[in-house]
């Protein structure tokens, strides 16, 4: 049929007249090989270049030669061509019970290394689910599976209960309370008090919830305070002696090592939080998803929790 758009000048059959005439090098050639009679390619062919506005093959050579708008017409409906074959193979395996999308809502203490290889590891499986990874802070990462943002969420509080939210635990992160060697508090070597650390500047991590104010902790009234997005700004900004505040061990643990963070005993409790996994229950119950399934197999494993604590890599 007559292509009268450009859309509809870029069917798959329409790029594959093209492509056989661009690799036989004429019009019969390319004829003789689909089965047509010459003139009536070459009446398609005239036909899609209508279309697009554009010249597509140089007609002056005794060959039919691509001219660059042609040829780049190829190159992207090729590219078009294997999309659409890889669309028809996901939709097979969605119909199968993978999901088209998993989306993973992340907060700022899970150890980005072991996330990226548990990422590895899902596509070394061949699964069709495209992953899509956000980065939250505090309550925004509960907030993001709450608000249907997210299908996981890795670094919630582990003590929460909510209705239709299914929480696992992790495991127990503790918290130091860190400075830079050159930081004034450094020096001090009882126990720190609130009143020692109140004039020196704070730094931490802002919550990314979209509602409300979100969530602040360990910072004093009336105590300046520097906030950053993400938690590897927090520990560069310490790092740097621009503020004092508390860093997940294992995060800081390199950096204390080899003397680049000093750790102090402060008057208050323990910084140690239980942290968890969360994802949607099932309504109805309805099935839960190959790619959940999978994530979910993996976060059972003790290692994997492990890692996901604990696996910071200094760089």
């Amino acid at each position: 049929m007559a292509s009268s758009t450009p859309r509809s000048a870029l069917s798959p059959e329409n790029l594959g007249l093209l492509e056989a005439v661009a690799r036989l090098g004429s019009m019969a050639a390319a004829a003789r090989e689909l089965g047509m009679v010459p003139s009536a390619l070459t009446y398609r062919v005239r036909q899609i270049e209508d279309a697009l506005d554009v010249l597509l093959f140089d007609r002056s050579a005794r060959r039919a030669q691509l001219t660059p708008a042609g040829a780049e017409l190829l190159r992207a409906g090729q590219y078009l061509l294997d999309e659409l074959d890889a669309v028809a193979q996901r939709v097979k395996r969605v119909a199968t019970g993978w999901e088209p999308q998993l989306t993973i809502a992340t907060d700022a203490v899970m150890a980005r290394g072991t996330l990226f290889e548990l990422c590895e590891a899902f596509y070394a499986t061949g699964a069709p689910t495209r992953l899509k990874i956000r980065a939250e802070t505090l309550s925004g990462t509960m907030e993001a599976l709450q608000g249907g943002l997210a299908d996981l969420a890795l670094g919630v509080s582990a003590e929460m209960s909510l209705p239709d939210i299914q929480i696992a635990p992790l495991g127990q992160l503790r918290f130091v309370f860190a400075v830079a060697p050159h930081h004034p508090l450094a020096a001090i070597e009882h126990g720190i008090s609130d009143d020692e650390i109140r004039p020196h500047r704070a730094v931490a991590v802002a919550d990314s919830t979209q509602r409300g104010a979100g969530q602040s902790f360990n910072i004093l009234p009336g105590q300046d305070v520097l906030t950053v997005p993400t938690m590897q700004h927090k520990l560069e900004a310490q790092l740097r002696g621009l503020g004092c505040g508390f860093l997940p061990l294992p995060l800081a643990q390199p950096y204390i090592s080899a003397g680049h963070l000093v750790v102090k005993t402060v008057q208050r409790p323990n910084h140690v939080f239980r942290v968890g996994y969360a994802w949607r229950r099932t309504r109805s119950g309805g099935d839960t998803g190959q790619a959940m399934r999978w994530w979910l197999d993996q976060l059972q494993h003790q290692t994997t929790r492990d890692a996901l604590l604990e696996n910071h890599h200094v760089g």
